[in-house]
């Protein structure tokens, strides 16, 4: 796998990924670019000084800025790793589950939220769903590198483990309890679907609850990163309240 872009990059370096080479771009002498030159000289990774063709290639013609790393594959873990990184923390698990979501840039994004929030890891489910790719390492900014990723059969059996676990299952969708008036302290997980066809009507039913955002303006929804980031903010600030 090739992952781009400095702050990615950076942050698979500091949370000790294995980055097999490096490509950076002949002749830019920026001061980021230099940082990541330092870490890839301390983990003692080849780094090869190539053109911007080269790098366009191997990027996809994403935004690398100047910057190419080719890495191990994203490691995926267990949902039952999720529940344990929250008991760790001593920490109410705050989980975010995604129902269908195909644009790799709504996941990295979601990644990103998840991590500066405080979540505890996020669930796809293997099949009808975007993979941790490339394009969603890029757009998390670092944050696919701190943020636990469980990859799942069918997202229902997840649910189901999830409240036999003792964790209350919202679906963030119309129709709900205003998300600011609910309790969002405990055992929290969010399912957020995809813009087209949101929740899956079976998904949705086998929720706790369901939590709606007021919007105020003429469009008539939110991005579904931007939904969960929302979500997220407001289950961190009750708890932070609540300390």
């Amino acid at each position: 796998m090739y992952i781009f872009g400095r702050n990615s990059v950076k942050e698979a370096y500091r949370a000790g990924k294995t980055v097999d080479k490096l490509y950076l771009l002949k002749g830019d002498f920026d001061p980021t670019l230099g940082k990541v030159r330092e870490l890839a000289k301390q983990e003692r990774t080849v780094i090869s000084y190539v053109d911007k063709a080269m790098l366009d290639k191997l990027s996809g013609g994403g935004n690398h800025q100047g910057v190419v790393a080719a890495v191990t594959d994203f490691e995926y873990c267990d949902l039952d790793d999720i529940l344990k990184i929250a008991e760790d923390r001593g920490e109410p698990a705050l989980i975010v589950l995604l129902d269908g979501i195909t644009d790799p840039h709504n996941l990295g994004a979601v990644m990103r939220s998840a991590e500066c929030f405080g979540a505890h890891g996020i669930v796809i489910p293997k099949h009808r769903s975007v993979s941790v790719n490339e394009v969603a390492i890029k757009v998390s900014s670092g944050a696919a590198e701190h943020i636990a990723v469980a990859k799942v059969t069918n997202i229902n059996d997840a649910i189901r483990y999830l409240k036999e676990h003792n964790v209350w299952v919202y679906a963030a969708d119309f129709d709900g309890e205003v998300a600011f008036g609910a309790n969002l302290t405990g055992n929290v997980a969010i399912v957020t679907g995809s813009e087209g066809d949101g929740i899956h009507r079976l998904t949705k039913q086998l929720c706790d609850g369901v939590l709606t955002i007021p919007q105020y303006g003429k469009v008539g929804s939110l991005n579904a990163s931007v939904a969960t980031g929302i979500l997220l903010y407001e289950a961190t600030r009750q708890r932070n309240q609540a300390r």
